[in-house]
């Protein structure tokens, strides 16, 4: 008796802590499209098996990759590391280190690599890796979450603030509270203004500009869908909703300059995770669990090919615990996909589908 005594004491010890843990989180009830699964355009196969892995033993997460004209190889680590390889993907060495948690890269027309870094805001590194700062607030709100990136032919940046109250560090309590925290942000470093393109959005991740430059795409990671938002025209300053309930979360996304914008799955959708939208007290419970002891994503390389109009053209995947993945990013490349990972340890290379 003495012991069942004990282990109520414990539980109730246990419940009070989780209901009272002082996390200044707030969840919302929402309610997600029903979920159709892997099937159709979207059935699952083993293309990505032959991906090949490189950077093995230098780091780990390099979230996006870079190539520069010369077909070197640019890559993230989560220490803070950008290391630059040859083009095969061997003698990596250091470029610049960032101090922070570099994320999204893309080089300018000068050769000027644009960082966003999740911790420091906007960064610029010069060809000869001179480091130096460009924005680390917009509109007066600092960025939280500098989240990934693409440049437009005229210059102009385009970026994301995944978040602007969670931190990299916390990016489960964002997607828990499932609030529209995220920006799609526009910097033109000639005038250096920067202006707000977008806001409300859940999540914001990739972010990629049309061949024609009239539309940019952005990822909402925690709503499953990516928006299209246009930057000329007559439909300047609209957006519009491309692809909505897809099987996954939908995190960076990258034009191939010809069509088809490439978009990194890291997961696949959980059913317990859309049984509980509705229940956002639940969800406030589950996130103050062990991190070992919440829903965790399987492992399962995925990669989808679309066109301006959130058309399928490429279905890529490798279902298995042995795959490259989680794919947070990928980019093509004279005829190869470069594929980064957050939590991986290197990136990856595979053939680019006819």
């Amino acid at each position: 008796m003495l012991i069942l005594k004990w282990i109520f004491i414990v539980i109730a010890i246990l419940i009070l802590y989780l209901c009272f843990w002082p996390i200044d989180i707030d969840p919302v009830a929402w309610e997600p499209k029903t979920d159709k699964g892997l099937i159709g355009e979207f059935a699952p196969n083993s293309y990505l098996s032959n991906a090949e892995i490189l950077g093995v033993g230098d780091g780990i997460g390099p979230e996006d990759i870079v190539l520069d004209n010369e077909g070197r190889i640019y890559a993230p680590y989560e220490d803070g590391r950008i290391l630059r390889y040859d083009s095969n993907g061997k003698n990596g060495q250091l470029f610049v280190e960032t101090g922070g948690r570099p994320l999204g890269l893309e080089f300018d027309a000068s050769g000027t690599l644009i960082i966003c870094d999740a911790n420091k805001g906007l960064l610029a590194a010069s060809p000869d890796g001179k480091l130096s700062t460009i924005l680390t607030e917009v509109a007066g709100i600092p960025l939280k979450f500098t989240d990934d990136v693409d440049i437009a032919k005229n210059g102009i940046i385009y970026f994301t603030d995944a978040s602007s109250r969670w931190g990299i560090e916390d990016y489960r309590s964002d997607i828990v509270e499932h609030r529209p925290y995220g920006r799609l942000i526009s910097f033109d470093p000639n005038k250096e203004i920067a202006n707000v393109l977008l806001d409300g959005l859940y999540f914001a991740n990739g972010v990629a500009i049309s061949a024609d430059q009239t539309f940019v795409l952005v990822n909402e990671t925690s709503e499953y869908r990516i928006q299209k938002v246009w930057i000329s025209g007559e439909k300047t300053g609209q957006s519009e909703i491309l692809m909505d309930n897809l099987p996954g979360f939908p995190d960076g996304i990258s034009s191939n300059g010809k069509g088809t914008y490439w978009i990194a799955m890291p997961a696949l959708r959980k059913e317990i995770i859309d049984n509980l939208a509705s229940k956002p007290f639940v969800r406030k419970i589950i996130l103050r669990l062990p991190e070992d002891l919440q829903p965790a994503p399987d492992r399962h390389g995925f990669v989808l090919g679309i066109d301006g109009t959130g058309r399928i053209i490429h279905n890529l995947q490798y279902p298995s615990p042995e795959s490259f993945s989680p794919i947070t990013s990928v980019e093509e490349h004279e005829g190869y996909l470069y594929l980064g990972s957050l939590t991986y340890e290197g990136f990856a290379r595979v053939k680019a589908p006819d």
